[in-house]
């Protein structure tokens, strides 16, 4: 199976978003109509549910590309897409009026207000996630196309 590694990359990085972000929809929605939050919790899914599978194919189209050459682990590879994707999102959001950035907190919707001290625990937190997912999941897949 060697003809168009680069869409079956793509098609094993996307498999993990696109199985949870329903899920996610799913527990939103329960959040929203039937315990009736006040705050509109759908514009927290647009960003995601749109970037979140695409990044992921993407990401794992440029680890089959560069794996050849610097020989990293799928893990470690999947842990840096945090911390590239949390600032180009920090931004996108910013810049969209839906991010503001307060004295001692950052505000997302008006909303959520997270201190600047809990931000380094939550992309920690995030990087983890995105290793075990990387190296369990995606490299699974990824040795199942048989494109690693």
């Amino acid at each position: 199976m060697k003809p168009h590694p680069f869409l079956r990359a793509y098609l094993a990085g996307i498999f993990v978003p696109t199985l949870v972000l329903p899920l996610i929809l799913a527990g939103f929605i329960v959040v929203r109509l039937v315990l009736a939050t006040p705050f509109p919790i759908e514009r927290f899914l647009v960003f995601p549910f749109a970037l979140v599978p695409t990044l992921f194919g993407l990401w794992n189209m440029l680890y089959l590309a560069s794996h050849g050459r610097l020989h990293q682990s799928i893990g470690l590879h999947g842990a840096v897409l945090p911390i590239l994707g949390a600032p180009i999102g920090a931004f996108v959001a910013s810049c969209l009026g839906l991010l503001d950035f307060g004295a001692h907190r950052v505000i997302y919707f008006q909303y959520v207000r997270v201190p600047y001290a809990v931000l380094p625990l939550l992309v920690l937190a995030a990087m983890a996630g995105y290793y075990l997912v990387w190296k369990y999941v995606v490299g699974f897949l990824n040795r199942t196309l048989g494109i690693a």
